[in-house]
């Protein structure tokens, strides 16, 4: 097995497994290039469909991924290939009443699609050019959703226990597990644009060395759960610190969706919806 392939078994799901399929010989790769109307895909959604019939990723409900499969499997041709409204395919119908225009590519560029696996792996993003007939251009990509995760008791496990289940990528930092000092700035770690960084602390003290050196990241959220008074202490510390407040008006204070919640796996739920919405929303297909 090649290492993008053991990268492609840790990704079963999301917005780059048809992609990262596509490398292997033998398996087509299915793109959405126009939607018309509303569809629950965004532009640019793939497919990989594998040589057994069986696919890789969604597109719809399941009858779209047969019919794909059927036509990878009958016609060796690229093409693009209409459904749902205005299709000549009076026999098949796409629930949502849009239409679809889709790349049908039985054999994808393998070397073109390994190179942009090796840039999101390498957490950049990255383009990959679709062939003639496609009306659209290229496919972009963006590294995966990456958190990173400060705190204490239950409320970091709870988060860090959603983000698995999720299939998110995360890593945790806790003052229990010894892997943080209090006053300690952890320079020795990274953080993208593709990144979100949540600090869970009931000791807002151990907040201040953390947030001096996320507020220099890109990352797109920094999050800090507390209260009125604990959101204003903190402004106050980082203002006398040097930070201007436009800089530490990106710390998301309360956190999430629901502004109250008591509870750790609330919060944690809250949290991360508003941490995929906000990645999603960054999305270059987004829309």
């Amino acid at each position: 097995m090649t290492a993008i392939e053991e990268r492609q078994s840790a990704h079963v799901a999301g917005d780059q497994a048809a992609l990262r399929a596509a490398c292997r010989p033998g398996v087509g790769l299915c793109t959405i290039t126009h939607i018309e109307g509303s569809f629950s895909r965004r532009l640019g959604a793939q497919l990989a469909v594998n040589p057994d019939g069986s696919v890789i990723g969604s597109l719809a409900d399941g009858c779209l991924e047969q019919e794909l499969a059927r036509e990878i499997s009958a016609c060796g041709e690229r093409r693009v290939l209409r459904y749902g409204a205005g299709s000549p395919n009076i026999d098949f119908r796409l629930p949502c009443g849009g239409g679809l225009d889709i790349l049908i590519d039985p054999e994808p560029d393998r070397e073109a699609c390994r190179a942009v696996v090796t840039r999101l792996d390498d957490r950049q993003e990255a383009r990959l050019t679709l062939p003639h007939p496609s009306p659209m251009p290229q496919r972009r990509y963006v590294p995966d959703l990456r958190l990173m995760l400060f705190g204490e008791g239950p409320e970091l496990a709870a988060m860090s226990q959603l983000a698995t289940a999720s299939g998110i990528v995360s890593e945790s930092h806790g003052r229990d597990d010894g892997s943080l000092a209090l006053g300690q700035v952890p320079d020795h770690l990274t953080a993208d644009r593709w990144t979100a960084i949540v600090l869970l602390f009931h000791d807002h003290e151990w907040e201040r060395a953390i947030l001096q050196w996320a507020l220099t990241t890109p990352a797109f959220l920094i999050g800090a759960q507390g209260g009125s008074p604990a959101r204003a202490a903190r402004e106050a510390d980082l203002v006398s610190l040097g930070f201007a407040p436009q800089q530490v008006a990106r710390i998301a204070s309360p956190l999430g969706t629901v502004k109250h919640s008591r509870e750790p796996m609330g919060l944690a739920l809250s949290a991360l919806a508003g941490i995929v919405g906000e990645y999603e929303r960054r999305h270059p297909h987004h829309g």
